[in-house]
């Protein structure tokens, strides 16, 4: 018997694991706008976040949780993090005990600090969780690039069903159980994003761009690992091959939003301008918070959130960088 998906939040993201699961196994999408569930059904295009792109024509959309929800083997969350919380709360109404609950979110909830996987188990204590996350630009792969991915819980056997759900053609889904590094990769990666956007925007070249992205993987892999992640995890798919991909893509909206405050624009008018929601932005207040509390130096860190949330200008930040005093590469602290 096939399993019966559900996928709440029709974005790029949401929208093209749908597409994935939907070769696999019935699903179904929610979209929060019942105009958008409408355009789904009818024309099977989401032109608001895939544009030129076709559905397939036997993937359903709804904008009610409770048709989307009732009576499937499992749900998959593509909402962002801010808004996270309250669509559980309404999946809590309507789903069984046993469903697997799988995150798509790359993020940590501000507030709490939580993981995702951390809010699906406060509120849905019952249900098993997992996280799917890697360097997965949407748009390429609706195109059909070959593109990999994970799949992390501490439940093998969940991992690996939901394994077989996820993979199709060239998108190829590996497990692992180092479920705490998965998701702290796919939200660190954001920030650092952030800061190589911020270089692009100056113009400050490819050596900088590399030498952001390597001391940033040292320091997400510094936290990753005293919030009790695996550092060979963050050197995997979800922690190196997602920052590298963030970092260098056009596509990549944390990048984006570096990029536009690198060329002497202000956060509120990127933000609100902006169709689609860049999580390292939020994130960058949360990892500040973890950072203190496991006392975890992340100087890449620390300026992206000065020039988020402090009014600091992008060049302002990489001056900083330069005045922060190296140590040794294997430093870990």
């Amino acid at each position: 018997m096939r399993l019966k998906i559900a996928v709440l939040g029709a974005g790029s993201w949401g929208t093209t694991v749908a597409t994935l699961a939907s070769h696999n196994a019935p699903t179904i999408l929610w979209a929060r706008r019942p105009e958008l569930a409408d355009e789904i059904n009818r024309d099977h295009t989401n032109h608001a976040y895939l544009p030129g792109f076709t559905l397939p024509p036997d993937l359903p959309a709804t904008a009610s949780i409770e048709e989307a929800v009732r009576d499937v083997d499992g749900v998959v969350l593509g909402v962002p993090s801010h808004g996270f919380r309250p669509v559980l709360e309404e999946v809590k109404r309507y789903v069984r005990p046993s469903v697997p609950i799988v995150s798509l979110a790359k993020g940590l909830e501000e507030g709490s600090d939580l993981r995702m996987t951390e809010v699906i188990s406060e509120v849905l204590t019952e249900n098993p969780t997992a996280a799917l996350t890697g360097p997965n630009l949407a748009k390429e792969i609706m195109s059909g690039y070959a593109a990999a991915s994970v799949i992390a819980s501490n439940d093998t056997a969940i991992a690996t069903l939901m394994q077989d759900v996820f993979k199709s053609g060239l998108f190829r889904v590996y497990t692992n159980h180092d479920v705490i590094g998965c998701e702290l990769g796919g939200a660190l990666k954001n920030v650092i994003a952030i800061a190589c956007g911020m270089g692009d925007g100056m113009g400050v070249g490819d050596n900088t761009r590399a030498a952001v992205i390597t001391r940033g993987l040292a320091e997400l892999t510094r936290l990753g690992v005293a919030m009790g992640g695996e550092s060979r995890t963050l050197a995997g798919l979800a922690g190196l091959g997602d920052l590298v991909a963030t970092c260098s893509s056009p596509q990549s909206r944390n990048r984006f939003v570096g990029e536009q405050l690198g060329k002497g624009r202000k956060i509120a008018e990127i933000i609100d301008e902006m169709h689609m929601v860049a999580e390292g932005v939020k994130t960058s207040r949360v990892v500040m918070d973890l950072a203190t509390r496991f006392g975890i130096e992340m100087p890449i860190a620390r300026e992206v959130y000065g020039a988020i949330h402090e009014g600091r200008t992008a060049r302002q930040a990489y001056r900083g960088l330069i005045r922060h005093r190296p140590g040794s590469e294997d430093d870990p602290a």
